[in-house]
């Protein structure tokens, strides 16, 4: 069931990436550049793609998340899969597809921003991200959106003790915290298990290693949304 309309200030915790402005995207095209140039003569894009999440599993483990990493995922997929001499050229141009990816336009969703400004003085607003700090940042700087949060959190992983962390940093009380985001393995069972309440809003493009059945049986704590703007229904 769908909560009604709160009537009392609550504390809103928000996702970044996918949820406030398009992000994926930019590493799929990085992919499909890489798949272009490796020019295997018999794994499909596919294929491939399962040997980059294998690579990228141990290795976001290592060194975390953002785009520079992503480039040295797609270095070690290259130097693995490549049916070719590997010269210095070849590695720096594969590292050049998710060097791009920080010089592509900052694209907000669609209504996110009229959103933010409606709920902003309503609620208390804590952004929470996970990735490079300097990258985040400046993903934020970019989009604008940086003065409607009291309060800005990077971490290294979104679990459920990074969630409790936030929880007592700040002083919340988990029965009036919602967190609001597009991955189910990041933003909402996580949270839910820390016993916050959960706003999923699902994005067409979420990351593939971020995708898990969002778990059910929590009545309304949980609330599943079709777009951002939607907020302003509940909010």
């Amino acid at each position: 069931m769908a909560p009604k309309r709160v009537s009392t200030r609550q504390y809103l915790i928000v996702d970044a990436d996918d949820t406030l402005w398009e992000n994926n995207i930019y590493f799929e095209r990085a992919f499909d550049e890489f798949c272009t140039f490796l020019d295997h003569s018999h794994l499909s894009p596919a294929d491939i793609r399962l040997v980059l999440d294998e690579i990228e599993l141990v290795n976001n483990k290592i060194h975390g998340y953002g785009s520079a990493n992503f480039g040295r995922n797609l270095r070690d997929c290259y130097q693995r899969l490549a049916q070719r001499e590997i010269g210095a050229f070849d590695l720096d141009r594969v590292m050049s597809f998710a060097e791009r990816i920080l010089q592509q336009p900052m694209e907000v969703i669609a209504g996110v921003e009229e959103t933010l400004q409606y709920l902003a003085p309503r609620h208390d607003m804590t952004l929470f991200t996970k990735g490079n700090p300097e990258e985040q940042k400046l993903k934020l700087d970019r989009s604008g959106l940086a003065v409607y949060f009291g309060h800005t959190a990077i971490v290294k992983e979104k679990d459920t003790a990074a969630y409790s962390a936030l929880v007592a940093e700040r002083g919340l009380d988990p029965a009036l915290t919602w967190m609001t985001g597009n991955s189910p393995k990041s933003d909402i069972n996580p949270a839910l298990h820390a016993g916050l309440k959960a706003i999923f809003i699902p994005h067409l493009h979420t990351w593939r290693l971020e995708h898990e059945e969002v778990e059910t049986g929590y009545g309304d704590r949980l609330l599943v949304l079709e777009k951002f703007e939607d907020l302003r229904r509940y909010f």
